[in-house]
């Protein structure tokens, strides 16, 4: 695969080539050699296949979900690359997709609910967090408002959870899109992505 200039590019050519070979596979078992293509989506038990951790960020049900995140993708993660380094980038936006995607699937185990989990959109949530907490006009008005650690937290949890029912959809990764947005939002407040 070309490298691209852009780590928002690069993320988003990952995820057109994950999803083309899951979409393959599930089309048509026999289009493409036996075991070529093994499990991309992460579901229980997590210790199973656990490069799933990994494809599944990278891995859509369907050309829409692809389009949808790809779509955010490009308007989000273009604000974020010009804030850090290509390794920052893609290291932040895999480690928080596959902890939004093991949040989502943990969520659906405590309610003895079996789950297959894909996409990007924990990991997008997170670029989001991180845009939003982490600009010059957040840190402004945090720096003239003298916050408790207690009201800290309530307002990130609270905007996490505005924003997460913002999305809220049949299918749709409510824990994953929550998790995700709370690490960005922590990471953008700490700044870990600014060179």
């Amino acid at each position: 695969m070309a490298r691209s200039a852009s780590p928002t590019l690069d993320t988003a050519l990952l995820a057109l080539l994950f999803s083309t070979l899951a979409l393959l596979a599930a089309a048509d078992p026999g289009l493409l050699p036996a075991g070529l293509v093994p499990p991309l989506v992460l579901t229980p038990p997590l210790t199973a296949d656990p490069w799933t951790l990994a494809t599944a960020v990278y891995t859509h049900w369907n050309p829409d979900h692809l389009l949808a995140n790809g779509l955010a993708l490009l308007v989000v993660g273009a604000l974020v690359e010009r804030r850090t380094t290509r390794l920052r980038f893609h290291g932040f936006f895999l480690a928080t997709g596959m902890v939004a995607g093991v949040a989502e699937v943990l969520a659906h185990q405590m309610t003895n609910d079996a789950v297959a989990v894909a996409g990007m959109s924990g990991a997008i949530f997170a670029l989001l967090g991180y845009l939003l907490a982490g600009n010059v006009a957040t840190r402004a008005v945090l720096s003239r408002v003298d916050l408790s650690p207690k009201v800290q937290i309530a307002i990130v949890l609270a905007v996490a959870v505005g924003l997460t029912l913002a999305t809220a959809g049949p299918g749709v990764a409510l824990v994953g899109h929550a998790t995700g947005l709370v690490l960005g939002l922590v990471a953008g407040g700490l700044g870990v992505l600014d060179v």
